[in-house]
């Protein structure tokens, strides 16, 4: 019975809960075990709550007793990125400044989903700070992909989506800054979505950049991801840059998923070199899957994506390099090097130097050289001016086409270590999924096949306008269930067994 309540979607685990077949503790029980008996290998989790997550669950099971009206997925387990202050449990970003760190309040999507009876299993792996397109930049090692544990699950968070592949989890919540809930959904075969910037609430999800940044959910199929979606979505006061606009309606579009009409664009600068001809022959297939479903395919030009990547890692560096100043060893975290005999200078040079790892030091001093004085306007302003050329080419594709589509990433997950000392090879992973975040827009991942290559999943992602993001899942549940109905079963079901 455990094994099985492990590989249920979350709808219909929740379903089950409702109906009285199983208990939010047994389910709990089950996803425990799993973690027990695989995390070892995948390294997915960076910390596992036990008796927190079975404190929620009995929690739940005791509000259904008394006949309480829960929300629809309460009682089914979700792992969390370690991104998002969790009161009382240890909140590391992936590292080691970090480390041991128990916050003192939950952010807001933490107490939404404690609020939805969703129960939280523990604190999913993630590149130190988020900063990186592997999950090989954290602090406490890399996590592996189910489909290859050699291989990347995406970054930077590869620990949620390598839950859900690996059957940790029916549910988890990942962020957004340049493609990291994406870009590990394509290459583990999962869904995940980047919500319209605004649309869920920052409070309490430790920044990284704050004008990219973006939470999200992510589940192993459509319909379940629109129903964490709709839970940690909407307004919120304590988040300046959270949108008082009602939740666009994401349930109804999963259920009721349809292209017939849509006008859907093929972002012209979103393939041909560099990309992978497994990758391009699957994305084919689902623009012509597209086309057969009753959609309107057109090729759209977007002339200033082909430099959004140098814009991004002018942006992104600059933020960070502001916003990890405070991370100075002298109010929470690691603090090196405090004997009384050294200034708070120097304290804070040793912590930094022993806290923060390569990948996020070499962001600290790009974006500190960006803007610094006589360097602001030539960089960072620049990057700045592209970015509001990325929104206008989105603005035009929009008054043509309904949605956008183009691969997810260039390529199928590559092996760990093939790139890691070579940083600008791992920017590349992020080339499809940057314009969305700097424009603020909608984007989704699902899959779309795997890659003859290498039998390694495919991801096809979908664009559409700020607060459209029910066409993400319109489109998204028609194409999910097209493509199942061809190959017989979900994707993972193909996926080796741990």
């Amino acid at each position: 019975m455990s094994s099985e309540l492990t590989r249920l979607t979350a709808a219909a685990l929740a379903a089950r809960i409702a109906a009285g077949e199983t208990s939010a503790v047994e389910a709990a029980e089950a996803h425990l075990a799993r973690i027990e008996a695989v995390d070892e290998k995948v390294h997915a989790f960076l910390h596992v709550d036990r008796e927190g997550a079975l404190a929620q669950a009995r929690e739940v099971d005791a509000r259904r007793a008394a006949g309480e009206e829960l929300g629809p997925l309460a009682g089914v387990p979700l792992a969390l990125k370690d991104i998002f202050t969790t009161k009382g449990v240890p909140t590391t970003c992936g590292s080691r400044i970090l480390e041991g760190w128990l916050p003192p309040y939950d952010a807001t999507v933490t107490r939404k989903l404690r609020a939805a009876g969703i129960v939280v299993l523990g604190k999913s792996n993630m590149d130190e700070f988020a900063m990186g397109s592997s999950t090989e930049n954290s602090a406490y090692g890399p996590t592996g992909n189910p489909w290859d544990l050699t291989r990347i699950p995406g970054g930077s968070g590869g620990g949620s989506a390598a839950a859900l592949a690996s059957f940790q989890a029916p549910l988890a919540i990942g962020t957004d800054t340049g493609g990291s809930i994406r870009q590990p959904a394509a290459v583990t075969g999962t869904v995940g979505v980047k919500p319209t910037y605004g649309g869920v609430s920052r409070y309490g999800m430790i920044a990284f950049s704050s004008s990219l940044d973006q939470g999200g959910p992510c589940a192993r199929t459509v319909l379940d991801t629109a129903l964490l979606h709709e839970a940690i979505a909407g307004h919120d006061p304590l988040d300046s840059t959270s949108i008082d606009a009602p939740v666009p309606p994401v349930v109804e579009a999963a259920r009721n998923g349809s292209v017939a009409g849509l006008r859907v664009g093929v972002v012209k600068q979103l393939s041909g070199e560099g990309y992978q001809d497994g990758v391009m022959q699957r994305f084919g297939e689902a623009v012509e899957l597209l086309r057969e479903l009753g959609a309107e395919v057109t090729e759209v030009d977007c002339p200033s994506f082909t430099k959004a990547l140098a814009a991004y890692y002018l942006i992104a560096p600059s933020e960070c390099s502001s916003n990890l100043a405070r991370f100075d060893g002298l109010r929470y975290g690691l603090r090196t090097g405090d004997d009384g005999s050294r200034s708070a200078e120097e304290v804070t040079s040793l912590t930094r130097a022993a806290g923060f790892g390569a990948e996020v030091k070499r962001r600290i001093m790009l974006g500190t050289y960006a803007l610094s004085s006589g360097y602001y306007d030539a960089y960072y302003g620049s990057a700045q001016k592209v970015r509001t050329l990325i929104s206008r080419d989105f603005e035009a594709a929009f008054g043509r086409v309904d949605v956008l589509v183009s691969p997810t990433a260039p390529t199928t997950a590559f092996p760990i270590g093939e790139r890691v000392d070579d940083p600008v090879a791992m920017y590349l992973a992020d080339l499809c999924t940057i314009p969305a975040n700097l424009a603020g827009n909608a984007a989704m991942s699902l899959p779309c096949g795997l890659a003859p290559e290498d039998g390694l999943p495919v991801g096809l992602q979908i664009i559409a306008p700020a607060m459209a993001d029910d066409r993400l899942y319109r489109v998204g549940a028609a194409v999910e269930a097209a493509f199942q109905a061809r190959w017989g079963h979900p994707i993972l079901e193909e996926a080796p067994a741990l």
